[in-house]
């Protein structure tokens, strides 16, 4: 940041506007716009079917850019208006900002300073203090209540994921969204943290006057229309997002890198190394097909052992280990059932004849993920043992 720069001049290097959606807001529209253009005139504000007199008031301010959605859809489809038209006048970054009056524009510069010192791109949200006077406690529930599944959904801790006076980085966020109301401000968070942007919070003031201030959250509706979103961000989070950060992380390491790393130099005790191993061979092996690594991560996370351990070891059954697992299966199974099936090639390729012996291959396959991930916990026990032993 140059010092002798101005705040106007500063926003236009950083190639940003400010985005104002608004609905039935005539009393602190004003307001807002007026303390807006303090910092910069490039406002977009989305007039997001109004009623009242905003109309009116928008007229007079002939500096700023206006689009006019002739019937209210929401303040999801007003911000993903007000974004489309950003990228489309080549604006690089959005600030939002509620047009109720609860937001001060005098914030701008802290998301302008945490915007230039930031080494990667980044989504800030405004971190308001919600256990002041005056808030309502729905309002504080609501927000812990979203904060928790955020953090579930992608591993990110904030304090206030529901405040409106963002920054959006717009060659980052998702180019497609699938919701259109409150949920909006939520699905592009999350989405856009599993994209890679460093999502944060930074503070700011908030002023709550129930004189002014018009609500247009439908508690019921909007509550279960959110509650529905993240129901599928979570599944998608648990059978999508984590498997594929864990095997990208994976794939980054070389195999002696992960040895010396995750294995040797890990900070956890041997008994958790080698109970993570152990967990990891047992679910690659027993028949949970399809649903391995996320059985793995969610025991591991639960037992809190080693989540990377875990998942490498679960992929012992990889296409080359493929026929021992079978063979070691059927072999176990052989010994729990009459009339057992040997093990020969044409039970490995032919998945019917497999299929007429699968009570002898679950039950197998069981025992034998049991034993050989007692093998491997406690040998990797020993060995771990024995290697810190002779460090010393």
């Amino acid at each position: 940041m140059n010092p002798n720069q101005s705040f106007s001049e500063r926003i236009e290097n950083l190639q940003l506007c400010v985005i104002i959606p608004t609905y039935n807001n005539h009393k602190t529209l004003s307001r807002v716009i007026d303390g807006v253009l303090q910092y910069t005139k490039n406002i977009i504000v989305v007039n997001d079917g109004s009623t009242d007199t905003t109309d009116e008031i928008l007229e007079s301010y002939h500096q700023i850019e206006v689009i006019k959605i002739g019937k209210n859809k929401g303040k999801g489809n007003a911000l993903r208006q007000g974004f489309n038209k950003a990228k489309h006048l080549n604006y690089q970054y959005a600030l939002t900002i509620d047009s109720d009056g609860q937001h001060y524009p005098t914030d701008i510069p802290v998301f302008l300073d945490n915007l230039e010192s930031s080494e990667m791109e980044v989504l800030l949200i405004g971190n308001r203090n919600m256990n002041q006077h005056g808030i309502p406690k729905k309002s504080s529930f609501g927000n812990k209540f979203s904060n928790f599944w955020f953090w579930f959904e992608t591993g990110i801790s904030l304090e206030d994921t529901q405040s409106g006076f963002r920054l959006y980085p717009l060659k980052s966020i998702p180019k497609r969204f699938y919701t259109n109301k409150f949920e909006f401000e939520i699905e592009v968070i999350v989405r856009s943290a599993w994209n890679g942007v460093e999502v944060k919070n930074i503070p700011i003031n908030i002023l709550y006057d129930p004189q002014e201030r018009v609500t247009h959250f439908r508690p019921f509706k909007d509550f279960t229309r959110i509650s529905i979103l993240n129901t599928i961000l979570v599944f998608i989070a648990l059978l999508h997002i984590k498997p594929r950060n864990f095997i990208r992380s994976f794939k980054k390491k070389s195999f002696k890198d992960f040895i010396r790393e995750d294995i040797l130099s890990s900070t956890d005790s041997t008994l958790k190394t080698a109970s993570s191993i152990a967990l990891g061979v047992f679910i690659g092996i027993a028949p949970f097909w399809g649903f391995q690594t996320l059985i793995v991560l969610a025991l591991a996370a639960y037992f809190r052992l080693n989540k990377i351990l875990a998942f490498t070891f679960s992929n012992i059954s990889i296409p080359p280990l493929i026929p021992f697992v079978i063979w070691g299966s059927l072999e176990t199974g052989s010994f729990f059932v009459s009339n057992p099936v040997k093990f020969n090639l044409e039970t490995l390729v032919n998945f019917q004849e497999l299929q007429k012996h699968i009570v002898q291959y679950l039950i197998g396959s069981l025992v034998f993920a049991t034993v050989m991930g007692f093998l491997f916990g406690v040998g990797s026990y020993l060995l771990l043992s024995l290697w810190k032993k002779t460090r010393k």
